[in-house]
């Protein structure tokens, strides 16, 4: 199960943080509080709260790499990345005449490449809210291309997008690969803690910052939040510590 302590400047805080770092819904985790903290006198001798949230075995069981049967062969994450980078690198894909039929020409001889039992299907040619097509990816190896917290799809994901831009040399192209509707679990899960967390900046007139994401995810909290009236939403930090501040708008 994954696990996670994290500190906060309240219980609730620490909690939609820790939530939003696993990528998970309150129903799907445990939450242990550690330290609900204390606030000291004028800022002096203040302690944070801590949480220890888990998820639920049941909940992260799709994301976990699904065992091999004995005397099978299973494509593995990591080989998965390597033969994604080949790809790129000798750009053997077919010319295509849209940006959906070449993501889904590179989709398909990575996996083939790599002997992945999937099936490669297009949702949507051009998504308005991602900015670009949507495929999904689902079969008996499915879960393997997902990795731990989604790091094997996003690379995937990247890579597959690179490809697409280098065709049309375009690089406002955007790709969304979803395995088994992971992605969109996951935008869902977002969206609801993005919700959570902007109740409460309303509310106590104080920002919030969440815990680092890649920039897909910070995508999805932004726009969702976008039009929402009384907060407005930054990105701040450098790399990959960059996070997202949900701010009140006292303007």
């Amino acid at each position: 199960m994954d696990q996670i302590i994290q500190t906060g400047r309240t219980v609730e805080e620490a909690e939609e943080q820790a939530l939003a770092a696993l990528g998970a819904d309150r129903s799907e985790v445990e939450v242990e509080i550690l330290s609900r903290g204390r606030q000291g006198f004028l800022g002096i001798g203040g302690e944070l709260a801590e949480v220890r949230v888990t998820r639920q075995s049941a909940a992260g069981s799709r994301e976990e790499a699904p065992a091999a049967p004995d005397g099978g062969d299973r494509v593995d994450g990591d080989r998965v990345e390597e033969q994604a980078d080949s790809v790129e690198s000798r750009a053997e894909v077919a010319a295509a005449d849209t940006p959906a039929e070449a993501a889904i020409q590179a989709v398909e001889r990575i996996l083939e490449t790599v002997g992945a039992d999937v099936d490669v299907s297009l949702r949507s040619s051009h998504d308005e809210f991602t900015g670009g097509p949507v495929i999904d990816i689902n079969g008996p190896d499915s879960g393997l291309l997902i990795g731990r917290r989604g790091n094997t799809l996003q690379s995937l994901q990247f890579i597959v997008q690179s490809i697409v831009r280098q065709q049309f040399d375009e690089e406002n192209i955007r790709v969304a690969l979803d395995v088994e509707q992971y992605r969109q679990r996951r935008e869902d899960s977002l969206r609801e803690m993005a919700d959570r967390v902007a109740s409460r900046v309303s509310q106590t007139g104080r920002s919030i910052t969440l815990e680092p994401m890649p920039p897909s995810d910070r995508r999805v909290i932004h726009l969702y939040l976008d039009a929402r009236e009384g907060i407005r939403t930054e990105s701040v930090g450098y790399g990959e510590s960059r996070k997202v501040q949900i701010i009140p708008d006292r303007d």
